[in-house]
């Protein structure tokens, strides 16, 4: 308590002197400085300085109190979120103000707790200048020696009474605490959605380098064996071939399998030649437009190649269109995806995830996942129009 006396006074001293200053360089200008131009450019420097000194002045010696309270009472109180500019409408800075004006008063409680423990030794100064009464010197004396040991009890009282006001006005509000949880959420997911994607780059390598190598070998053994063996006995020959063909079919679910995981291709060549892989491969003509000067970071561009993906599938599987076009473009920090098709229409109304199955529900968790959008249009008679729009750096 007597630390934050110090500090308490220090503060205190040093915005009353901020003040006087700004307020006699103020008179000077309004009743009209003499000496010299030098002058006045000093006192309307100083008008113009005083009040953003005493704005600084909050946040300082608020840091040397929160440092107070953690070292010396052990209570850790968060630092607000100080502004970048217009401080003087901000309440943490004000707070922080009103909690030194008031802790001058707190403080008084420390030289309280001085005197508690100091009344033995100022007692017998007090004595030892004779000519006390008998009766007051022992009553002197007998508060002399109780109030050191009502001491702790005053000081705990006088450090609760500091830290139930410091608190609040020294710490973080709770608009403060919640754009913190936010951001340390928004952080955990990003590593959450990184750390997936990454894994799935790893599965797809390993399968690309183990499982699919050894299949391939195999499909060519099997080939081989079928091809010299063509004059092997009935049952023979057919279970080789029919050996052969199930490696063939193992082989192109392998790869396809691989290609959902994460296509090797887009982060060797980008979004365009990635998406142009499944126009080519898609069961309708597919119109693709990609127009996208700077890369965006490999999670965005993993979420739109499976946006396009998945819609292309859910084209082909459902829509009954007779030709699809997909549009991908970059506008600042947004990467925008349409995928449109001709079909009957009737996937869902309004945003994804309200109907239309699991598919674009998935579609919109993995948008939401980086703090993209996607919206389904599709009447009942088509066109069905799926729009995402995600942020390039996330």
């Amino acid at each position: 308590m007597l630390a934050g006396l110090v500090v308490a006074a220090a503060g205190v001293l040093v915005v009353a002197a901020v003040v006087v200053v700004w307020w006699s360089a103020v008179w000077s200008l309004v009743t009209g400085p003499t000496g010299g131009w030098y002058l006045a450019v000093i006192y309307a420097a100083t008008a113009l300085a005083g009040p953003v000194v005493v704005l600084l002045c909050g946040p300082v010696f608020g840091a040397l109190q929160r440092e107070r309270f953690r070292r010396l009472l052990g209570v850790d109180i968060p630092a607000p979120a100080l502004p970048t500019r217009l401080a003087w409408r901000s309440s943490a800075i004000w707070r922080q103000l009103g909690y030194h004006l008031l802790a001058a008063a707190i403080g008084a409680g420390g030289a309280v707790v001085a005197v508690c423990w100091a009344a033995p030794p100022l007692a017998a100064l007090w004595l030892a200048g004779g000519g006390r009464r008998p009766l007051t010197a022992v009553g002197v004396l007998a508060l002399a020696l109780a109030l050191p040991l009502g001491a702790p009890w005053v000081a705990a009282a006088v450090a609760r009474v500091d830290e139930r006001v410091a608190v609040p006005l020294l710490g973080a509000s709770r608009a403060d605490l919640l754009s913190q949880q936010v951001d340390a959420l928004s952080r955990s997911r990003s590593e959450i959605v990184a750390a997936t994607d990454a894994e799935r780059r790893r599965i797809e390598r390993d399968l690309h380098d183990g499982a699919q190598q050894r299949l391939v070998s195999l499909a060519m053994n099997l080939g081989m064996a079928r091809a010299s063996l063509g004059d092997a006995p009935g049952p023979a020959s057919d279970a080789i071939r029919q050996a052969h063909e199930e490696a063939m079919v193992a082989l192109a679910e392998l790869r396809e399998f691989v290609r959902g995981l994460h296509p090797a291709v887009l982060n060797d060549r980008g979004l365009d030649a990635a998406l142009s892989g499944i126009a080519a491969r898609a069961p309708l003509p597919v119109k693709l437009r990609v127009d996208v000067p700077a890369r965006c970071s490999p999670t965005i561009e993993a979420v739109a190649y499976f946006v396009v993906s998945e819609a292309l599938t859910n084209v082909a599987k459902h829509a009954r269109a007779g030709h699809a076009e997909v549009t991908v473009t970059r506008a600042g920090d947004r990467l925008r995806v349409v995928v449109t098709d001709d079909g009957v229409g009737g996937a869902a109304g309004g945003p994804a995830g309200a109907g239309g199955g699991t598919g674009l529900r998935g579609l919109a968790q993995r948008a939401a996942a980086v703090d993209g959008t996607l919206t389904v249009r599709s009447p009942a008679g088509g066109p069905t129009t799926i729009t995402a729009e995600l942020p390039c750096e996330s």
